[in-house]
């Protein structure tokens, strides 16, 4: 496999493998070993079927399925990612992937289904580097809090359509606010990260509200730091893989009433510590 660096902090695209034949356990582990060094790895020309995703996810680890989104029929770890001019994205924030679990996902595997002709980039932002470029003073402050996040919060705009309390009351009451560490350890790089998003955590655990939505602001304005990202441009066929647990990513709305389908497959993580 060769690499090819996309940005300073974080992003590759790797090239020499087809994932369409067979990959072995080296091909998987390098994959892997990419993936921890990058954060966010882009693999183009990838006309995979919905069985070699699955593998692919599966290689590292157990998979988790999401309570919100349709899912390929025949794979319910594949959630459909589609936007139409029917109904488009809500998604517009900067976040990581369901932190509003106990054990948010470790990872991403997104392909590319549908593409419009212009526009629909994806933004990553290395959480590593944006807890690199705080002050050693403010790396102590955070290092001694926690955090709430909540799948109520995130999800409010559809919540408050006609039905959706209804059509995700399952989703709620199997999602309650959790706790997470504003600053985790990455369990394979044995980094510092920043964890926390704005479309998931509500609040600081034990500050007053006003102290707390200071600082989670100042967090999510500082993680996007230009110098801290790197955008994607997708084709047709084209693969990202991300480190949920040290990077956030935005997709960029700018191609509405374009079509636009992604198939995802989150893998499961460990509880941030």
């Amino acid at each position: 496999m060769k690499t090819k660096l996309i940005a300073g902090a974080l992003g590759a695209e790797i090239s020499g493998i087809d994932l369409t034949e067979k990959v072995t356990a080296d091909d998987y582990r390098g994959i892997r070993a990419l993936l921890v060094e990058h954060e966010v790895i882009f693999f183009r020309n990838q006309n995979i079927s919905p069985a070699q995703q699955h593998a692919l996810a599966s290689s590292f680890g157990p998979l988790q399925s999401h309570p919100a989104y349709a899912t390929l029929p025949g794979f319910p770890a594949i959630t459909v990612l589609e936007s139409t001019a029917d109904k488009p994205s809500k998604i517009e924030c900067w976040h990581s992937d369901m932190t509003f679990r106990l054990h948010p996902p470790m990872g991403t595997v997104l392909r590319s289904k549908i593409i419009p002709d212009k526009g629909g980039d994806t933004c990553f932002a290395s959480m590593t580097a944006a807890y690199d470029g705080l002050s050693p003073q403010m790396q102590t402050f955070l290092s001694g809090l926690d955090a709430v996040h909540d799948f109520s919060y995130g999800f409010k705009e559809s919540l408050a359509e006609e039905g959706g309390r209804e059509r995700l009351a399952g989703a709620v009451a199997d999602n309650p606010p959790v706790v997470h560490p504003v600053i985790r350890t990455h369990p394979e790089s044995g980094k510092k990260v920043i964890f926390v998003n704005a479309l998931f955590t509500t609040h600081i655990v034990g500050l007053p509200a006003d102290e707390s939505r200071a600082i989670l602001q100042f967090l999510y304005q500082h993680c996007i730091t230009p110098e801290y990202t790197c955008r994607f441009s997708w084709d047709v066929d084209c693969i990202a893989m991300w480190d949920n647990r040290s990077t956030q990513h935005k997709p960029i709305n700018d191609y509405f009433p374009a079509h636009r389908s992604l198939e995802r497959i989150v893998i499961d993580g460990d509880r941030p510590y």
